[in-house]
């Protein structure tokens, strides 16, 4: 999304000045230099309360005021140490905290946060001032807090583009895109012409599992000629969602032809090819994407996921290898050619990989994920060191990561093993909760309650139900999923390449 500025309507004069008159008793003090900030004669405004000032010093209106006409005649600076003068002898006095937060957010500063906070403090309902914190807590990068003020903020930004497409960003962020899809209807509403404003709809469309309704938004954008190969890429991961891979496949093909310079659209022509089982197309056209992007790191990742899908172990583990050259920061590379070798049962030099990265990325909760499920794998016995230290990376990759699923799986597992059930039964709950489809962690669940001692007469029935309808619907999935396959078209130009 483009970045533009956002028109949060600040706080009016007319606002500021309702609020003045709070610690100066003479009104008469006063009186004529509002009337000449009403007026808009900001240099006869400054000098009676310069003169009022030098007769009343510790009054944080004339303070207050004095910032008002400095702003308005745009010397913002001196406006600033007007407004904080008077915040020093008033720290709650509204309208100099209103002035000096509007000053600080003109900048961009984060200094207008905490003024901004206590302005909500002393009015919760106040919207243009959600509204700002909304905007700075969006640039920080926090979209909890930034969803929590755009919310209350709605008045204010119902008909402001910009702040409602933040917030729309924010609401996919922290994984409510059905909330998004509103918000982002309200944008396309107010531009209907804007080809971005409906790009972002399907987006959000199809963020919240709502692919028929992506695609159908996304059908004048399909139009266009040529189309955006943005807008063919997300068409067909909507069309692969429908179960519709040959039109999929199709628009990403055109994608790439369009902008063969692009990774992503590689990357997900190779997620595809995988889906469907095609892995040597998909070989071919990460192949003709290196060639275009021979630095692009994610690409051999791909490449190498497919090679070992093919059974070429050594042509996998090079592009891995070549991954990791090229972004040795990053740990994707690492942690494919890790899951190369657990797929070959080289479970030692697995462990070997995924250990030398941890030594640089502690951190990484997948990482840790994988050390706790290759020591699993090794067979370990739940009264063994490596069994007690598969227990405490799959602990800790939890921590690191609450959201990672599989991690909760296989500490649930361990937790059963080890007998713990109270402690297996929590996290495979867990587990439930952020994936209700989670198979291996309602099994775990079953287990668990079959050996807790408690009265599961009502729950157990329905989890077994629940499994077993889970199960056929996986073995659904599975079967439409072989169901189209990718083939070359034979007179074509070598993937990826424009056509003479």
């Amino acid at each position: 999304m483009a970045k533009v500025k956002v028109l949060i309507p600040l706080f009016c004069l007319a606002l500021v000045l309702s609020g003045l008159g709070q610690t100066v008793a003479n009104s008469d003090a006063t009186g004529p230099i509002e009337a000449a900030l009403r007026t808009g004669d900001f240099n006869q405004a400054l000098q009676l309360a310069q003169t009022q000032l030098q007769r009343s010093p510790k009054s944080a209106t004339l303070w207050t005021l004095k910032g008002i006409a400095l702003s308005k005649l745009r010397r913002d600076k001196e406006a600033l140490t007007a407004y904080n003068t008077a915040l020093n002898i008033s720290p709650e006095y509204l309208a100099a905290l209103e002035g000096a937060a509007e000053l600080e957010y003109s900048t961009g500063s984060s200094r207008a946060v905490p003024l901004l906070n206590r302005i909500v403090k002393l009015r919760p309902e106040e919207p243009t001032s959600h509204a700002m914190l909304g905007v700075l807590a969006y640039r920080q990068h926090d979209c909890a807090s930034a969803v929590r003020h755009f919310k209350a903020s709605q008045q204010v930004i119902s008909s402001q583009p910009v702040a409602l497409s933040q917030y729309g960003s924010c609401l996919i962020d922290v994984q409510r895109p059905e909330d998004a899809v509103a918000v982002f209807q309200t944008i396309q509403n107010l531009r209907p012409q804007d080809p971005h404003a409906r790009y972002n709809l399907a987006v959000a469309q199809y963020s919240a599992h709502q692919a028929k309704d992506a695609i159908a938004t996304l059908q004048p954008l399909l139009q266009a000629q040529p189309p955006d190969p943005d807008v063919l890429d997300l068409a067909s991961s909507a069309y692969e969602e429908t179960g519709d891979t040959p039109t999929a496949a199709t628009l990403l093909r055109q994608a790439i032809v369009l902008d063969p310079g692009k990774p992503r659209y590689y990357i997900d022509f190779a997620a595809i090819s995988f889906n469907h089982e095609s892995f040597q197309v998909g070989v071919d056209m990460v192949s003709a994407g290196l060639k275009r992007n021979p630095k692009a790191a994610p690409l051999y990742v791909a490449r190498g996921i497919l090679y070992i899908q093919l059974g070429q172990f050594e042509k996998g583990e090079a592009d891995f290898t070549t991954a990791t050259q090229l972004e040795p920061g990053q740990t994707s590379g690492a942690v494919a050619e890790g899951l190369a070798l657990v797929q070959q049962s080289n479970l030692d030099q697995a462990l070997g990989t995924v250990r030398a990265q941890l030594k640089s990325h502690p951190k990484d909760a997948f990482l840790q994920y994988m050390q706790a499920q290759i020591l699993f794998q090794q067979g370990a016995d739940p009264e063994t060191p490596q069994f007690k230290e598969a227990t405490a990376a799959a602990a800790l990759s939890t921590q690191l990561d609450p959201s990672l699923v599989l991690a909760r799986d296989l500490l649930g597992n361990l937790y059963l093993k080890s007998g713990q059930i109270e402690k297996s039964i929590e996290q495979s709950r867990l587990a439930l909760k952020q994936s209700p489809s989670d198979q291996e962690a309602l099994y775990h669940l079953i287990q668990a309650l079959r050996h807790s001692g408690k009265d599961t007469k009502v729950e157990l029935p329905a989890l077994v139900k629940r499994l077993a309808v889970l199960r056929q619907a996986s073995r659904s999935e599975e079967a439409s999923g072989t169901r189209y396959r990718l083939y070359e078209p034979e007179s074509q130009n070598p993937p990826g390449e424009p056509q003479k």
